[in-house]
């Protein structure tokens, strides 16, 4: 059996204490391999074009900068990273400005270990990973997220989900529920890899870059 690649994670956190409980919780568990720490942008920044991690897992309350200001510079030094963002802040404008700026996925500090860890492998797996508590407030972040990036230039009157196909919308719809590709697969019966195709072609078509993006867009669309 081919041993399963471990994920590397960089961890973002100014409260020394906070920072290293969740290094002891991801050292324990033989998925993850925790390659650096950092409690401030700046020492971000260099830690992650150091180690190239998977995963970044960035606090939104960093000395000095919001975590949110910080996604731009940890995407340049560290292109193939995927950010997510654990913080204590419920704010919209916050979520919005994560997926603006390209976060993965959305956790607040309140989540249970393994909900933790199962968002990370699902961020890893290109999914999305939003706490539940802030399902409700994606309207919110999409109104706000629409505001700074042009979702539908050139189309104002047209909404642009009736561009996608009645399979497309109908996977739409499940990741706006935050299933997986693999339970969209099982629910549709069809190929995983076939979710996969449709939701690259879902994201191209409604100018978005994430399926946290997407997921958002479906609940304000549903609204």
């Amino acid at each position: 059996m081919t041993e399963q690649k471990q994920i590397r994670v960089l961890v973002v956190d100014d409260h020394t204490l906070l920072r290293r409980g969740v290094i002891a919780l991801l050292t324990a568990d033989p998925r993850f391999i925790v390659v650096a720490e950092a409690g401030d942008a700046g020492e971000a920044y260099r830690r992650a074009a150091e180690t190239q991690p998977d995963i970044i897992l960035l606090d939104n309350h960093l000395p000095g900068v919001k975590g949110v200001d910080a996604l731009a510079g940890l995407k340049e030094a560290a292109p193939e990273a995927r950010v997510l963002m654990l913080t204590v802040s419920e704010d919209a404008n916050d979520l919005a400005a994560a997926l603006r700026g390209g976060a993965r996925g959305y956790l607040l500090k309140t989540v249970d270990s393994d909900a933790m860890t199962t968002a990370i492998v699902r961020t890893m797996a290109g999914e999305s990973a939003i706490s539940p508590e802030m399902t409700g407030k994606l309207v919110s972040a999409f109104n706000a997220l629409q505001n700074g990036v042009k979702l539908d230039e050139g189309r104002p009157e047209q909404n642009p989900i009736r561009d996608l196909s009645v399979r497309e919308a109908e996977i739409l719809e499940h990741i706006a529920q935050g299933r997986t590709n693999k339970e969209i697969a099982r629910a549709l019966n069809i190929a995983e890899a076939t979710v996969k195709i449709h939701v690259q072609h879902i994201l191209r078509k409604l100018k978005l870059s994430s399926r946290v993006q997407a997921a958002a867009y479906a609940v304000a669309h549903a609204a």
